[in-house]
């Protein structure tokens, strides 16, 4: 694209357009005798492909593109009664301007969209363009969006298909990305790639394994894009014209320059918090562009945009309630893939867990990259100060925290008081994050489940210092301890990577005795993979070999399994509450299996039992149902037992006296 200054209509000569004294082309009024040059001009605009509107009354507007980095966006007021032409740059603006007394509602995110439409006076204006917008946030303009037409009658712009790897977070993501992709008139969303018209691909870049699967699926996407007429011709492929391949996530904010260079494998590298201009990168790859944005924000939650759930009438859901990381472990790429922490409004988190309810959800699973830091603080003319925000004791954060509104624990409580039949779970926590507070509404709220997932990484406080984690093998433990006599049945879990940079045999005959120690339910385990721009990969040196981190992962997850069997064992004997989620897999025609409390997988066979809920009346529990399980047998990883009744997540925790047991349930 040809990008255009005064210099190239007008020579060295002024500008004929603009009033006497200034020198921004922003805005330009032009005299009736300069009509012929404004043909001129607009003649030349159109040439470089940017994107003029026609005009309404005397006025025109043109819109050039976002890489005409030469325009500033002041707005000059045109003189009375002339006709005038106004431009649209990049840069952002404090305030609301107006022109010839119309209002131009500019959004503080502005910079990251765009509009192929015009502002007039007495028609639409850009406020017209994002009806939909919030008084913090707001969406980018869209083509056409002016229509304002229901999801029924917008003409499918094309289908799309989508594959997500990593996180719950990244499940989230795919949600709003999906629900964006639908107001700009992608609705409809197929099963496979070789029908789709745009395929998106949300991407992890926590460990190099999760880079290469994807990797692996690009290329193959590639092959549908190479290809595409002979694969139509032959039947493999009903996409319309050959597919726009767009990688989310935080790969590509990590990795956007190789994907983009990788033989044109890639159309569009979107970052964790670029969502909203999707529609805007996929138009400029039609003009000719690459469409590339991996701007990371400091206030981007998606908080007004309602998510489409890609699981259809499941009974458990993820809501997000905040986004980003300021731990700064060295050994992790979080910060520098998702920026730094920002939580959403606590009334948003509330309005969809509602929604969600509505639709029948019983168990809701609160998301965030450091969960447990949740800081509200939209709604606080003056913030406390952050030196009365408290940790765990014994442990500490390199980074502190300014303000300090609404807590983690505060938002629990009222989410658990609010909705009493609904079972609320939480990930990812930190351990620095567990304050006295939140331990106690654990243990006093019925309805938030008993299960903390306490990522330890090792077990050797050297390692732990190298890892800047905050907290030493001893603190963790006195915090595995508190836990447990304030709440004696909960479960926990957690995180641990073998052969961190400088592990030695003694660090991993320390960790391999930690978990001898806690007794997890249930722990996610790695080898290390070195990333790059993290601290880590900034001071030391990736010097455990490989085959030795595969030999201590292995006695790693040894050691785990030999003492998890004692966690699943203890439920012998027990009634656990167990939210129905389907048909066992394993054996789909005889068994049901849900949820306990603590998270564990617990299967019964497929009978009828009394529903307490409706009479008595005996029926088989379905999806969606809390069912009391006396639990019979364990293995390593799952319970099996025997129905007993269909009830209520609330009259389980409830004596015939109406007085609460849930503590006397949990001791």
């Amino acid at each position: 694209m040809t990008y255009l200054s005064a210099t190239h209509f007008f020579g060295p000569q002024p500008c004929p357009f603009l009033k006497p004294g200034l020198k921004s082309i922003s805005a330009i009024a032009v005299a009736g005798d300069s009509q012929q040059r404004f043909s001129e001009f607009r003649s030349q605009v159109s040439m470089a492909s940017c994107s003029i509107s026609s005009a309404v009354g005397h006025h025109w507007c043109v819109n050039i593109s976002r890489r005409c980095s030469i325009l500033s966006r002041s707005i000059f007021t045109p003189v009375s009664g002339q006709p005038s032409l106004t431009f649209y740059g990049r840069r952002r603006v404090s305030s609301p301007t107006s022109v010839s007394g119309f209002p131009l509602k500019l959004s503080r995110s502005f910079s990251q969209s765009s509009s192929n439409s015009c502002n007039f006076p007495d028609a639409l204006g850009l406020h017209d363009f994002m009806p939909k917008a919030s008084s913090t946030i707001t969406e980018p303009a869209v083509s056409d969006s002016h229509l304002d037409l229901p999801p029924s009658d917008v003409v499918s712009r094309g289908r799309i298909y989508h594959e997500t790897y990593g996180c719950q977070m990244n499940v989230n993501d795919m949600e709003i990305v999906i629900s964006i992709m639908k107001k700009a008139g992608y609705t409809e969303v197929v099963e496979v790639p070789e029908s789709a018209e745009i395929i998106f691909i949300n991407t992890c870049a926590i460990r190099d394994n999760a880079e290469q699967r994807v990797w692996q699926r690009l290329n193959y996407f590639w092959f549908l894009k190479r290809r595409w007429k002979s694969n139509v011709a032959t039947g493999r492929s009903e996409s319309k014209h050959p597919p726009k391949v767009v990688v989310l996530g935080c790969m590509a904010e990590r990795l956007k320059e190789k994907i983009l260079d990788a033989d044109k494998m890639v159309d569009v590298v979107c970052g964790p918090d670029a969502y909203r201009d999707l529609p805007r990168l996929l138009e400029d790859v039609d003009a000719g562009h690459k469409g590339v944005n991996t701007l990371l924000s400091l206030e981007e939650t998606y908080a007004d945009i309602k998510p489409v759930r890609i699981a259809k009438n499941s009974i458990s859901a993820f809501v997000s309630i905040m986004r980003g990381c300021n731990n700064m472990c060295s050994f992790c790429i979080v910060p520098f893939t998702r920026g730094r922490e920002r939580s959403r409004p606590m009334e948003s988190i509330v309005r969809e867990v509602a929604e969600l309810s509505n639709e029948g959800v019983k168990e809701v699973t609160l998301l965030g990259q450091n969960v447990n830091s949740y800081n509200d603080t939209s709604k606080l003319e003056e913030a406390d100060s952050g030196v009365n925000w408290k940790y765990s004791d014994g442990f500490s954060s390199m980074c502190k925290v300014k303000k300090m509104g609404v807590r983690f624990s505060d938002l629990l409580d009222l989410l658990a008081v609010e909705f009493p039949e609904m079972r609320f779970r939480y990930t990812s926590p930190h351990p620095k994050e567990f304050p006295d507070e939140l331990l106690y509404v654990m243990r006093d709220r019925y309805n938030i489940c008993n299960s903390i997932h306490l990522p330890a990484q090792s077990g050797s406080s050297a390692v732990l210092e190298r890892m800047r984690r905050g907290y030493t093998r001893e603190a963790y433990l006195d915090l595995v301890k508190k836990i447990r006599t304030i709440s004696p049945d909960m479960g926990i879990t957690s995180d641990f990577i073998s052969g961190f940079c400088g592990e030695t045999e003694q660090d991993h005959e320390e960790t391999l005795s930690l978990v001898k120690v806690v007794g997890y339910d249930m722990a996610y385990m790695f080898a290390y993979s070195m990333r790059e721009k993290t601290h880590a990969h900034r001071n030391y040196g990736d010097d455990v070999p490989d085959d030795v981190k595969q030999r201590r992962l292995a006695e790693l997850i040894e050691t785990f399994r030999e003492s998890t069997g004692a966690c699943y064992d203890s439920r012998i004997g027990l009634t656990e509450l167990v939210l129905v989620e389907g048909e066992n897999r394993r054996a789909p025609e005889t068994e049901l299996i849900g949820k306990s409390d603590r998270g564990h997988r617990v299967s019964f066979v497929k009978l009828p039992v009394a529903d307490r809920l409706n009479n008595h009346i005996t029926r088989i529990p379905e999806a969606g149902d809390f069912v009391e399980v006396k639990i019979s047998r364990s293995s390593r990883a799952s319970l099996h037992g025997k129905a007993l009744a269909i009830t209520s997540l609330s009259s389980f925790y409830r004596d015939i006296n109406g007085e609460s047991v849930a503590y006397a349930n949990r001791v």
